[in-house]
């Protein structure tokens, strides 16, 4: 029960903080990337904010032997750059620059009851089944949800 309420807790306080930072407004995030016309140089704060907290909070956390509400840290193991990896960051970036929602401020956005958020979160649950049925189908291993 305590690491359910930790996770609604962590959960409410990042929906928050996506909300407070604009980044559940596609157009804000749109003018992030229109350098030519109506750029917006917020979203680049938001994200170096984001960058320093998490840089300490690491140092901090993994100071510790173990994780408050875990017996070990699970921590990625694979450091290599390969395709999936690549591919999937691209469409990452342009899933962003075209809809204006990364997944991250798509599930705060749904709170609002935004039908372009409903419709970007079903094509990522989509994309993401599709996905995992490619990588099923070609016999690699699928990664952990």
């Amino acid at each position: 029960m305590t690491r359910v309420l930790s996770a609604l807790v962590a959960g409410l306080v990042f929906g928050a903080g996506i909300a407070v930072s604009g980044m559940i407004n596609p157009a804000k995030v749109l003018n992030f990337f229109d350098f030519a016309g109506a750029w917006d140089p917020s979203l680049a704060f938001v994200m170096g904010g984001a960058l320093a907290v998490t840089a300490v909070g690491y140092r901090l956390a993994l100071k510790r032997p173990r994780p408050l509400l875990d017996t070990a840290f699970h921590l990625p193991s694979r450091r290599g750059i390969d395709m999936p990896l690549l591919a999937g960051s691209a469409l990452f970036g342009i899933g962003w620059g075209i809809a204006g929602f990364c997944p991250g401020g798509s599930i705060p956005a749904l709170g609002l009851g935004k039908t372009s958020a409903l419709i970007f979160v079903a094509a990522m649950i989509a994309g993401i089944a599709l996905a995992r049925l490619m990588r099923r189908t070609a016999g690699a291993p699928s990664s952990p949800a």
